[in-house]
């Protein structure tokens, strides 16, 4: 059967429109953002910025916004591991909170390791540890800090593990018990063993918690009460700051 050449050419042109290759795929391009996942930047690494008057703030600002906290600590290369909200009834449970691991930006490992805490409690010790303990430790002993010890974060109880006391901030895995830190040399320097005198020992452990009152909203230490003799508690939490 013969067909005219209008048509003939009407369906060469339809056919080569199949005929052509597959589009390859081109570089990858990210989807929008989940609603509620953290933010691709954040304006300023708060856990590298020296101590200043607006700290404390920052950290609740920051701290307060999980996204914002996962980010500032991603910028940091500090690991932190979130974990599901766990309500425990009463004043204790999980909230915004996870395991805290290694800060990759410094060699000092807390001790025990892998405490959890709340996100806003793991910035404000990320700050503290990069900005006060490891600086303060070399400059008064000349030789880094590897490991900050401390004696639990995460305890549902009341203050002071006294019954009728209110609810604990660690019932919320919201406050860090430091106790001591070990130099690179092996030597170990405790709230428990040095916190009194006007030796280099005493000097450090007070600067710390000097510094400790810019950054978390409550620090207790020896100065405080018989309670606080073996350690410095650490809360990082709004309201009313509290420093002793």
């Amino acid at each position: 059967m013969r067909v005219c050449a209008p048509l003939l050419l009407i369906l060469l042109l339809a056919g080569c429109g199949r005929m052509l290759p597959d589009p390859q795929p081109g570089p990858y391009q990210p989807g929008p953002t989940p609603s509620g996942a953290p933010p691709a930047s954040i304006g300023e690494v708060l856990i590298d910025r020296p101590l200043d008057g607006g700290t404390q703030g920052a950290v609740l600002a920051e701290g307060g916004h999980l996204g914002r906290c996962l980010a500032q600590l991603s910028a940091a290369n500090v690991r932190f591991s979130p974990r599901p909200d766990e309500a425990r009834g009463g004043a204790c449970g999980l909230y915004d909170a996870g395991t805290l691991g290694p800060d990759m930006g410094t060699v000092a490992r807390m001790t025990p390791g892998d405490p959890t805490v709340t996100c806003q409690t793991a910035l404000a010790i990320s700050i503290w540890r990069r900005q006060s303990v490891e600086p303060a430790a070399r400059e008064i002993f000349g030789q880094d800090v590897v490991s900050v010890d401390h004696f639990g974060t995460y305890a549902c109880r009341p203050v002071n593990n006294m019954a009728g006391n209110r609810p604990s901030a660690h019932g919320l895995a919201a406050a860090l018990d430091f106790s001591g830190v070990r130099l690179r040399d092996g030597r170990r320097i405790t709230v428990a063993g040095d916190w009194s005198g006007n030796g280099p020992e005493a000097r450090f452990l007070r600067r710390i918690r000097d510094d400790a009152c810019r950054i978390f909203g409550t620090v207790l230490s020896p100065d405080y009460n018989a309670f606080h003799d073996d350690h410095l508690h650490l809360e990082a939490t709004g309201g009313r700051a509290f420093c002793r």
